[in-house]
């Protein structure tokens, strides 16, 4: 995504399980059926300005995208959860740390073990973040979304639900990304009409933006193309390419524990950064904060996160450092990167012992 191009890959599970367990069904009206979008100005002058810069037909272009369809429910997905719903980390986390997903998870580690090797020592992403990743975005490979990424995209560029907060901003976005899509099809020798992706136009194994596609993705099969479709292996060397390139500093934790201050105001203060790491440990001690011995030899800022746990059991209380925040660039929410790094140790966790290394000839004899 650049930095906002990031991930929506995940978003529709991050919104449907951040809500409380409890919560009580709601009828929801039927959507209209999807249309074409027509030749609407915004996407005339979109068509014919793309073209000039890429030096294509410029009808032919406009046509394409009259002929996209507008779809209810990608609009309906792009809505952020209703205010006042409660975010429940343990009903969030117990989505993606579960038997079936461990379970894939060895075996995919088990099978890319010497290209998840290889991106560790290249970019220094342990292997364990990486599969936490993919495991959470597709469930290695399994759901790399159903909607035609042209229609999805196109929706979201030229009929933005209007009652989303930032609508402006968004559609903004989304016109850049199907741009970006447009762009990488040719480059691949794709067919716009074809792909397939998620709600939001994430594409492939790690669920890349098409920007993000572009900027960085990598051939790490060495088969001369970039594959995010069909290539575990390249989607194991873009994955750490990304988080390298957002600043993953090799050898750092992720996160550390911490009680925080009995002080209302002051808890409140170190919240306020929420992702972003912002205090040193000497910051947090004359905050009133209790951060863990480990957490007290850290070299650089870190970030108080909180993560709520539903109305009835206290939240989950942690220290983010810049490794943490370069997770969150992927999808912004701390919910998000505390299930990856969750399902990349429990996948480790569960891999077989190595087998042990031959034993040494025992030394012959002095004759």
């Amino acid at each position: 995504m650049t930095s906002l191009t990031s991930r929506l890959g995940a978003a529709l599970i991050l919104t449907a399980c951040l809500a409380s367990a409890h919560a009580k069904p709601v009828h929801v009206k039927p959507l209209p059926p999807a249309q074409p979008l027509g030749p609407r100005p915004a996407l005339v002058a979109f068509a014919d300005e793309l073209a000039a810069s890429q030096q294509w037909d410029a009808a032919a272009l406009r046509e394409q995208l009259s002929q996209a369809l507008d779809l209810p429910r990608v609009k309906q997905l792009i809505l952020p959860a209703a205010v006042g719903t409660a975010k429940n980390w343990t009903a969030y986390r117990d989505r993606f740390i579960e038997p079936r997903r461990l379970e894939a998870g060895v075996a995919f580690w088990a099978e890319h073990a010497d290209a998840l090797a290889r991106a560790e020592s290249r970019y220094g992403v342990p292997a364990e973040i990486i599969v936490g990743i993919i495991g959470v975005e597709t469930f290695y490979g399994r759901m790399t979304g159903g909607f035609k990424a042209l229609d999805a995209l196109a929706t979201l560029a030229f009929d933005f639900p209007t009652e989303h907060p930032r609508a402006a901003e968004r559609q903004a976005f989304f016109r850049h990304e199907l741009a970006e899509f447009l762009k990488l099809c040719r480059e691949n020798g794709l067919d716009p009409a074809e792909v397939r992706g998620s709600y939001a136009g994430a594409l492939g194994w790690p669920q890349f933006m098409p920007g993000s596609w572009r900027q960085h993705a990598v051939d790490f099969d060495g088969d001369g193309r970039i594959d995010l479709m069909a290539s575990p292996v390249d989607a194991i060397g873009s994955v750490a390419h990304y988080l390298s390139e957002y600043g993953w500093k090799p050898g750092q934790t992720t996160h550390y524990h911490i009680q925080l201050p009995t002080d209302v105001r002051a808890r409140a203060r170190l919240l306020a950064p929420d992702i972003k790491p912002t205090f040193t440990a000497a910051d947090l001690i004359a905050a009133g904060a209790q951060p863990s011995e480990a957490a007290r030899d850290h070299d650089g800022p870190m970030a108080v996160i909180e993560l709520q746990n539903g109305p009835k059991k206290p939240p989950t209380v942690l220290l983010g450092t810049q490794n943490f925040w370069v997770v969150t660039r992927y999808n912004w929410s701390a919910y998000y990167a505390l299930a990856v790094i969750e399902l990349g140790r429990a996948v480790k966790a569960r891999r077989p012992p190595p087998p042990p290394a031959p034993a040494a000839p025992a030394p012959s004899a002095a004759r």
